[in-house]
């Protein structure tokens, strides 16, 4: 593990600030996001909150410890910290359910190199994953690299990588709700235990929010 993100999580009043604010800061990032006639974040907000958590490392470690910018051949990586490449992965289920599906290891919009891919992954970094249930309890994981390593060679490659559907656009690689729930659970796994309200009253706070960075921009010289 990259032993110095461990302050993160031992640091008392860091992760009551995660555990008080981070609920918060993704409901804003789903009500930037809406999606289009249905109910429920679109898909850009996997981005916004990739950006809350980068926002939290750089604000925790510092700007000369935290590269944000990633080339985009490193399909899996998200943030380097410290020199050690990360990968964020977020997830909201519902609440009460516990069955993690579909979250993606790997992005690729070729079927065929997604097919090649699921049959050669390896995990490549750490990674950090924070599981959403609103109005229920999640938490907030960081899973080395050397725990999925040892998942994958544990459990073999059919029960860690979700296998691709035929004629269907897999649009990369998945994690089986089996291995992930394996990652999780594993003692070696860092955890901050967090409770997902929905507050109706946001909805005012993003409004104004949304106005106010545009407003910080123009106005500064």
């Amino acid at each position: 593990m990259n032993g110095k993100i461990g302050r993160l999580f031992d640091n008392k009043k860091l992760v009551e600030k995660i555990k008080k604010k981070l609920p918060y800061l993704f409901q804003l990032a789903e009500l930037e996001c809406p999606r289009v006639g249905k109910p429920g974040p679109g898909p850009e907000v996997g981005s916004v909150r990739e950006k809350i958590i980068i926002a939290i490392l750089l604000s925790a470690f510092g700007s000369r410890n935290v590269k944000s910018t990633i080339p985009t051949t490193e399909s899996e990586v998200d943030v380097n910290l410290f020199g050690k490449p990360i990968s964020i992965k977020t997830k909201t289920t519902k609440p009460k359910r516990t069955r993690l599906d579909g979250i993606k290891l790997k992005w690729t919009a070729d079927n065929q190199k997604a097919m090649e891919a699921s049959k050669k992954y390896f995990p490549s970094c750490d990674m950090i994953f924070v599981h959403i249930k609103w109005n229920d309890s999640g938490a907030l994981y960081y899973i080395p690299k050397r725990i999925q390593t040892k998942t994958l060679s544990k459990i073999k490659r059919k029960n860690y990588i979700e296998k691709l559907k035929t004629g269907a656009n897999n649009r990369g690689v998945e994690i089986t709700s089996y291995a992930m729930k394996l990652l999780i659970n594993d003692p070696n796994t860092k955890r901050i235990e967090i409770d997902w309200k929905w507050r109706e009253n946001y909805e005012n706070d993003f409004n104004s929010l949304a106005f106010e960075r545009w407003k910080k921009l123009w106005e500064k010289r």
